[in-house]
């Protein structure tokens, strides 16, 4: 028989309800919260309310070019090798903007990449960020588009820069030379109202550039290189040739005529062979101021081949320097910067004449009878 009580059940059932009521109110007790205090969440707020409107203020001061002071002219440069980041490193090392993140957000939403192109820019601290994109855009591209590298050797006519141009994709042949004749140039020294090649001949700088591919405005490819031409020039040297009674017209043409008639060892010496024929006394070294150079004349004649002939030199040209005395109506090519260095400062000589020896090197006489006699010579590379 069972030792089975029914008070034993009972307690068992009792204890029982009483555990599963200390589990059902267990929850509730857990779930309790601290309340937070009303005074340190209005502090907080407000602290971090005062925070975020300091730091908008700040960037929209930026971004509106507030509190710049006086304005201030600053140049930048855009290459073809620059991005958004790098346009904006330059416009904070320039002091055009503080925040180069918020610069690059912005770019980013007005679509920077499609305006601002390669070229150098005159900006300035009143500026804000639309207007120093807009002040950096360029019509002949922008930094989405391809670009090419290209050399433009010392010594190139605008001729044949502009062939080279066209070869590489710059723009068409004929829409460089249409703008070589009618592009508005903003150079005081660049007659606009002439529709010649020959008005930017000597001012193409012989230089490697980069530049877009298929250009609309060819007009700027050359600009770019009158810029170049513009940037390299010396005030001081100038202005004492201008002294002398050399404008940069004529400095130029006297360089270009340096860049053509020696492969640049003795660019001091031709200088002065041309300095002397054009300032010497009339009958001195028989020159009569005539500079009898042959490469004006090959100028003039652009299909010529072969040894220049008595014929040739007697072809009716301003730049048939064997005719016309002085210095031919434009410079002849683009000259380096050596060569115009060398046509601002001549040697010191009183050499008249020059020829080419077999040795590759340019013989020097002061007089007509030194010159014929090595002319006469087995050294004359002509015999």
């Amino acid at each position: 028989m069972s030792d089975y009580k029914r008070g034993d059940t009972a307690s068992w059932d009792t204890e029982q309800v009483r555990r599963s009521q200390q589990a059902h109110h267990a929850p509730a007790r857990r779930r309790r919260r601290k309340r937070i205090n009303p005074l340190a969440y209005i502090l907080f707020v407000l602290v971090t309310s005062a925070i975020l409107a300091g730091v908008g203020w700040l960037l929209m001061s930026d971004l509106c070019a507030f509190n710049r002071g006086a304005p201030v002219k600053v140049t930048v440069e855009i290459t073809a090798d620059d991005t958004v980041s790098t346009v904006a490193d330059k416009l904070c090392d320039a002091g055009l903007i503080k925040y180069k993140w918020f610069f690059k957000a912005f770019a980013g939403l007005a679509h920077a990449k499609d305006k601002i192109g390669m070229g150098t820019y005159e900006l300035n601290t009143d500026m804000d960020y639309n207007a120093l994109i807009t002040g950096m855009r360029s019509s002949a591209g922008n930094m989405n588009a391809e670009t090419v590298r290209v050399t433009i050797p010392e010594g190139y006519t605008v001729a044949e820069t502009i062939k080279l141009l066209a070869k590489n994709n710059v723009s068409t042949e004929e829409a460089l030379l249409e703008a070589a004749r009618t592009y508005q140039f903003d150079f005081s020294f660049i007659d606009n109202d002439s529709t010649d090649i020959s008005r930017l001949e000597g001012y193409l700088f012989p230089d490697t550039y980069e530049f877009y591919t298929n250009m609309k405005k060819p007009g700027a490819a050359l600009a770019k290189m009158i810029s170049n031409f513009n940037n390299k020039l010396d005030d001081d040297q100038l202005a004492a040739a201008q002294a002398r009674g050399y404008d940069l017209k004529k400095i130029v043409t006297i360089a270009s005529l340096i860049e053509k008639e020696t492969d640049g060892t003795d660019q001091g010496k031709i200088a002065s062979v041309i300095y002397n024929r054009l300032e010497g006394p009339g009958d001195k070294g028989g020159t009569y101021g005539l500079l009898q150079i042959d490469a004006a004349l090959l100028y003039a004649l652009p299909d010529h081949t072969g040894v220049i002939t008595n014929d040739d030199k007697a072809v009716d040209s301003p730049y048939n320097l064997y005719k016309y005395a002085g210095l031919p109506p434009t410079p002849i090519a683009n000259p380096g910067l050596k060569a115009i260095q060398a046509a601002l400062n001549p040697e010191t000589t009183d050499y008249y004449y020059y020829a080419l020896g077999k040795d590759k090197l340019h013989h020097y006489s002061t007089t007509l009878q030194e010159h014929n006699n090595f002319l006469n010579s087995g050294d004359y590379i002509g015999n």
